[in-house]
């Protein structure tokens, strides 16, 4: 099992032909996604080929060589032609509120936005619009999301980790591949790197209440950071709906107030939206929260061996 994306799943890449899209499309097949097909209005009709290599969980199991890929004008041709339900976007700023649109309009039930820089009017705009379609949008400027051994949309590496019964959802893409990579021993059911930026599609609270219903998700890793109350607002959900533990890391201890550090997410205005105020809103509902991610991993393999006890 897992939450969101599985191995049955059909993925069209928009932007595939460009540089960032042609290079993650290889790796993404490699980590044995089932991509179906590209869009560029300009190649309609054309193959792109990858010589594929097999890599992470499972990659025994897989066959290396060439992968032709069809390349259609439009994302609603794509599925007609392939029966795809996932679109990744790896387009420019400028055209990615016209993909998401474009995706939603085509049907796609989970769209991934891994483009950064684009302006918040346009995520919000593009952003409410899957959502009174139904549509999931994980970013945008996030790594995307990995099952590992079934599917990877996204840029997130296929080999830090195999399978396994701990499920992660992170602002910061850096700190999915550190968590991944330190409780690597243990696995996981899905990795989500949700992004930092003002308006994302996911949050937290959407990841949680997925990995509470997964019967096969033991425990839920959460890594947030300095700026607004996604945290906050999790905690409560947390307190409310979430009796699996939950296990919090939060960066930027040691960053100034009210200074922009990093992207436009993480502002911190007076004491709010500070890592200490987070910290203590998780702690006050039972998440244990570590100051490092090495004391955070090793908080959660702690939780998790006493479990299986």
């Amino acid at each position: 099992m897992a939450i969101f994306l599985g191995k049955n799943d059909k993925v069209i890449v928009q932007g595939m032909t460009g540089s960032e899209g042609s290079k993650h499309t290889r790796r993404m097949l490699g980590a044995g996604t089932r991509i179906v097909a590209g869009t560029n209005p300009k190649k309609a009709g054309t193959f792109v080929d990858f010589d594929v290599q097999p890599i992470g969980y499972g990659a025994e199991n897989r066959q290396a060589g060439i992968v032709s890929v069809p390349v259609y004008g439009t994302v609603a041709e794509a599925k007609a032609a392939t029966g795809a339900n996932v679109s990744v976007i790896f387009v420019p700023p400028a055209g990615a509120k016209g993909a998401v649109i474009e995706a939603v309009d085509a049907g796609m039930r989970l769209v991934v936005v891994i483009t950064e820089g684009i302006p918040v009017a346009d995520s919000a705009a593009f952003f409410t619009y899957a959502h009174e379609h139904g549509v999931q949008i994980i970013g945008p400027n996030c790594p995307g999301i990995i099952t590992p051994g079934e599917a990877n949309v996204g840029i997130t590496p296929p080999d830090i980790t195999g399978p396994g019964r701990v499920g992660l959802v992170s602002k910061s893409g850096t700190l999915t591949y550190q968590m991944m990579y330190e409780l690597r021993d243990l696995g996981f059911s899905t990795c989500i790197g949700i992004g930092g930026d003002p308006v994302i599609g996911t949050i937290h609270i959407d990841a949680l209440k997925a990995f509470e219903e997964d019967p096969d998700t033991d425990l839920i890793v959460m890594i947030g950071e300095i700026g607004g109350d996604a945290e906050e607002r999790a905690a409560a959900y947390i307190k409310e709906h979430v009796s699996k533990p939950v296990v919090g890391y939060v960066a930027g201890f040691t960053a100034p107030e009210g200074k922009t550090m990093g992207h436009a997410g993480a502002i911190v205005s007076g004491s709010s939206g500070t890592a200490a105020a987070k910290k203590e809103a998780l702690e006050a509902v039972g998440v244990r929260v570590g100051k490092t991610p090495t004391e955070t991993a090793n908080i959660a393999r702690e939780i998790f061996q006493s479990l299986q006890r």
